[in-house]
């Protein structure tokens, strides 16, 4: 099931400029057609509460563990809330105390940090039970619902440090849930639906035993059994089966959990990109850019031994870091590793290349890294897995190959540098296809009548 956008007639209204002026536009012109247009501005950190004879906006309390930007659930989870924002609700947040933390008023119901790396045995116990089930998140999110009484609560990477036993305190609440799926955590312990290196679907349908039969996490029995314990901690309370709706943001994430779930629980919604931030760029500098964790399921190493068996006849940047960096830096040294990347400086790196390369072996949701090489006009070599080819379609935005397979990847690298003029048509429409298909406004009209079919009051103000 697609959630789209819907076709808005009418003119534009003077609302601001960019991707939040065009979503109040959005909005008023549903609002016009119904005469109940009474819109203003609403600044992110408002706390001005509603008059007498004015409704009260509707609210969506947001829930992830990290409250700052350390990866792609976050990046999704601060679009949505800016849209929802122009879409003039109020938005509140629960998550986890972290010094990186971005300002928030709701931090006193934030949970205390929890790092699970503890070197006694009472505090590892006390940690892992933490990690199946937080009473100090179920705790504070009621009395956060209590509070501030959202209409609806939406969940994105929650696991460990906040539990999916918020799900349950919030729909005891009478509260309707969405969750994001960012990973394979609901069908998959480990999240990954990885074993020994290879993609497994064995938990699939809800029987985790195949988890402790082959020690998925990372080869240790105990860690395994803890993953299984979580597991089925929350498939007897029925966590993720209190969730109304998941939003799987590839076809290919979709149709990996309806198997568990059922066909009318999960919706397809794509990610969204602002590429009206992101000037096309025609700089090329003649190198391959990697971007992303250094970690095995992302298949970096593959890709160094692609550049390693070519002798390093091509330049290759690998901008990220993670448990596999100074390992890999020792054993391939003919590629530059530049560590972490961030804000300008990956920008620079993105605008410079010659193409990016995305060379996963897992089942790859939909990986925010495509999205901004498309949204800069870059074609990608990309893994033929999980729903990389909904984005890089072959000979159109990019090229794919086997995953794990480095002389397939070597030939698309060497295909693409040979031949700058197929290297601007792929990319000329990578960027036709973000600012068409990916859009931060389709993103956020999809949403909002996902949220209408779950909110019946809603449907007042969208329709």
């Amino acid at each position: 099931m697609w959630l789209g956008s819907r076709q808005m007639n009418g003119s534009s209204i003077g609302l601001g400029a960019g991707p939040v002026g065009e979503l109040r536009a959005d909005l008023a012109r549903r609002q016009l057609s119904r005469g109940e247009i009474h819109l203003r501005p609403v600044q992110a950190e408002s706390t001005e509460r509603p008059g007498p004879h004015e409704p009260r906006r509707l609210k969506v309390l947001f829930a992830n563990k990290f409250f700052f930007r350390n990866g792609g659930s976050e990046a999704v989870m601060f679009d949505e809330m800016e849209i929802m924002r122009a879409y003039q609700f109020e938005v509140a947040e629960i998550s986890m105390r972290d010094p990186r933390n971005l300002p928030s008023k709701y931090d006193p119901y934030f949970v205390s940090q929890k790092s699970y790396r503890s070197s006694s045995q009472s505090e590892k116990l006390k940690s892992a039970l933490s990690l199946v089930h937080s009473r100090e998140a179920v705790r504070n999110i009621t009395k956060l619902i209590g509070a501030e009484k959202p209409d609806i609560l939406h969940c994105h990477n929650i696991y460990h440090q906040l539990t999916p036993s918020i799900i349950s305190a919030a729909s005891r609440l009478n509260t309707p849930v969405v969750l994001t799926l960012h990973d394979y955590k609901p069908v998959c312990p480990v999240y990954t639906q990885l074993r020994n290196g290879a993609p497994c679907t064995e938990c699939s349908d809800g029987r985790f035993e195949a988890l402790l039969q082959h020690r998925c996490a990372g080869g240790s029995i105990g860690q395994s059994a803890l993953l299984w314990a979580e597991a089925r901690y929350h498939a007897a309370a029925r966590s993720y089966h209190h969730v109304d709706t998941f939003i799987a943001p590839s076809r290919f994430m979709r149709d990996a959990v309806v198997r568990r779930f059922g066909e009318d629980k999960v919706v397809h919604i794509p990610n969204g990109i602002d590429a009206s931030r992101i000037e096309v760029s025609r700089d090329d500098e003649n190198y391959v850019l990697f971007l992303g964790r250094l970690s095995p399921e992302k298949g970096v190493e593959t890709l160094l031994r692609a550049h390693a068996a070519d002798n390093a006849a091509w330049r290759l940047v690998v901008a990220g870091s993670g448990p596999l960096l100074d390992e890999l830096r020792s054993r391939f040294p003919l590629a530059e590793f530049t560590g972490h990347l961030t804000g300008e400086a990956l920008n620079a790196r993105l605008r410079a290349a010659s193409l990016v390369v995305v060379p996963s072996e897992w089942h790859e949701n939909s990986p925010l890294s495509v999205l901004e090489a498309m949204a800069y006009a870059k074609p990608v070599v990309a893994s033929r897995i999980g729903g990389i080819p909904e984005l890089v379609r072959h000979g159109t935005t990019g090229l794919l190959f086997e995953a794990k397979d480095a002389g397939e990847l070597s030939g698309r690298i060497k295909m693409l540098l040979d031949d700058p003029d197929l290297r601007a048509r792929l990319g000329s429409e990578a960027r036709r296809i973000v600012e068409t298909e990916y859009s931060i406004q389709r993103h956020g009209a999809a949403l909002l009548s996902l949220y209408e079919s779950l909110v019946p009051k809603l449907s007042k103000l969208g329709s």
